[in-house]
């Protein structure tokens, strides 16, 4: 009987104390909003960790340069209505997708691509990436990458962002392994609530406020106030003299800084 005890004791003990390894190998991306146009800024820690594995959460300090990104999970009526707008401004954007709205939502993936815009791998499932190992990694990237290729002929994506913004070492090193490049952000606000019945205000308001040179700015598809919001915000910064440009300058222009 004792030796039934401790045996299942030790069994208790390792899974909680696995378990509590697993939670302390989480990291959940998060920062103290920007104000007065000053930039973000998330400590050496983090710093080095980004920089390490090629991640990014911000552009040149010294240029008045926006990145627009937007994520999509599902789609609610109003993402047309962004490509409109970024159409009309000129304005190139990155749409984080998950192989949900991939399936769901082809057409206006389509229109994304065909509007020059880039498709940025938001993993096929929507899981916690951070309580995956490398293989399970892998199968959401890249069953995410076959999905698009068969339904759009785009071959593969090189831009990631983990759900919810829940990560680790191992998925930063994973993905640079496999050219999966992750992309955070250093403006974001409260609009993930398909449901919300604020008003456009509410986004510009966050938006403007926490406006900063080299921001990537995160937002959502599914709320209203965002695609409503969204052409006096690209008007307004254009006023104050920013300009937009995709991830692809901000990769190239950090590539070009590494060999000078």
């Amino acid at each position: 009987m004792w030796k039934h005890l401790i045996g299942l004791t030790a069994l208790v003990a390792v899974f909680f104390l696995s378990t509590f390894a697993f939670a302390e190998d989480e990291l959940h991306w998060g920062f103290k909003p920007s104000k007065n146009g000053e930039q973000v800024e998330m400590g050496a820690t983090i710093d080095q960790l980004t920089e390490q594995y090629g991640a990014l959460y911000k552009g040149d300090p010294s240029k008045k340069i926006i990145y627009l990104t937007f994520d999509n999970g599902y789609e609610n009526g109003f993402t047309e209505s962004i490509l409109d707008t970024l159409k009309k401004e000129e304005v190139p954007a990155t749409f984080f997708i998950t192989g949900h709205y991939l399936t769901s939502a082809t057409d206006l993936v389509k229109r994304m691509i065909a509007d020059g815009h880039i498709i940025g791998n938001h993993s096929d499932k929507h899981p916690n990436m951070a309580r995956l190992n490398e293989t399970q990694l892998l199968e959401e990237w890249q069953n995410f990458d076959t999905k698009l290729a068969q339904l759009t002929g785009v071959k593969r994506t090189y831009y990631a962002r983990p759900p919810e913004g829940t990560y680790n070492e191992r998925v930063l090193k994973v993905g640079q392994n496999y050219h999966y490049r992750h992309i955070f952000w250093s403006v974001a606000f409260k609009d993930w609530d398909r449901n919300s019945t604020l008003p456009a205000k509410y986004a510009y308001d966050a938006l403007t406020t926490q406006l900063h040179p080299g921001a990537i700015i995160l937002m959502h598809t599914v709320a209203r106030h965002n695609a409503e919001a969204l052409p006096q915000f690209i008007q307004e910064a254009k006023k104050q003299g920013y300009t937009f440009a995709s991830l692809d300058d901000l990769v190239l222009q950090y590539e070009l800084e590494d060999v000078l």
